[in-house]
């Protein structure tokens, strides 16, 4: 059973996504939040496996919030919603820690997969979007990161971030960050589908990022992929 927080400022809102959810065999909504210290303080004490996060909130917005979960090593996953013309909230969140992000007008069965597919540790942002998004607001990206030497800026394989993953798993993480799903770097690598995600497991575990859409953002952080 998925376990989902809910924390939107419109009450119809809330409720129609408690609707939809409850409708569901495998998932129940264990809470519900009208703002963002409402999200941290529910986060803590319920502990629920997904936060469906709304980003314009009064008081606490949906990043700030999304941020101090992540923060706190809570193992919750947060899935941000937003609007097309917001989407330099959606990167927002993405850099706070968030393990994806929906727009508000989704389908409901994209809502519901959205859901599921993060409560397993997966991201939601499709990987085209995801770089786009990043190309779009990568001068947002700190100017410092990856740049603390010649050598590593020359080189982001010496990054400290990157020291430990093998040429293969660096030539991976190069390709995710441009966008390839796992099928697509099986058939250009002549890999199986199943050694790809076993690369992308072991990459996620050495760099430390929490999903694909974080592992993307390292690619950018760390120069070892650059804005097109």
């Amino acid at each position: 059973m998925t376990t989902v927080l809910i924390v939107d400022d419109q009450p119809l809102q809330r409720f129609g996504f408690r609707m939809l959810l409850e409708s569901q065999d495998d998932m129940t909504v264990v809470g519900e939040g009208g703002h963002g210290a409402d999200a941290v303080r529910m986060t803590s004490g319920l502990r629920p496996d997904v936060v469906l996060m709304d980003v314009r909130m009064p008081d606490m917005d949906g990043i700030e919030a999304t941020r101090r979960i992540v923060a706190s090593g809570s193992s919750t996953r947060v899935l941000i919603l937003t609007t097309f013309d917001l989407d330099e909230y959606a990167y927002a969140g993405l850099r706070a820690g968030a393990s994806g992000f929906l727009i508000k007008d989704a389908l409901p069965e994209q809502l519901l997969s959205g859901i599921r597919a993060v409560a397993t540790g997966d991201a939601v942002v499709a990987p085209r979007l995801t770089r786009r998004l990043l190309d779009t607001f990568a001068h947002q990206l700190p100017s410092g990161t990856g740049d603390e030497g010649d050598s590593t800026s020359a080189d982001p394989a010496k990054h400290p971030l990157l020291s430990s993953l093998t040429d293969r798993e660096l030539q991976i993480l190069t390709v995710i960050g441009q966008g390839w799903t796992n099928t697509e770097i099986a058939a250009r690598l002549h890999l199986a589908e199943s050694t790809v995600k076993t690369h992308v497991g072991r990459i996620l575990a050495k760099t430390g990022a929490r999903d694909r859409v974080q592992a993307v953002i390292l690619a950018y952080d760390t120069k070892l992929v650059r804005p097109s």
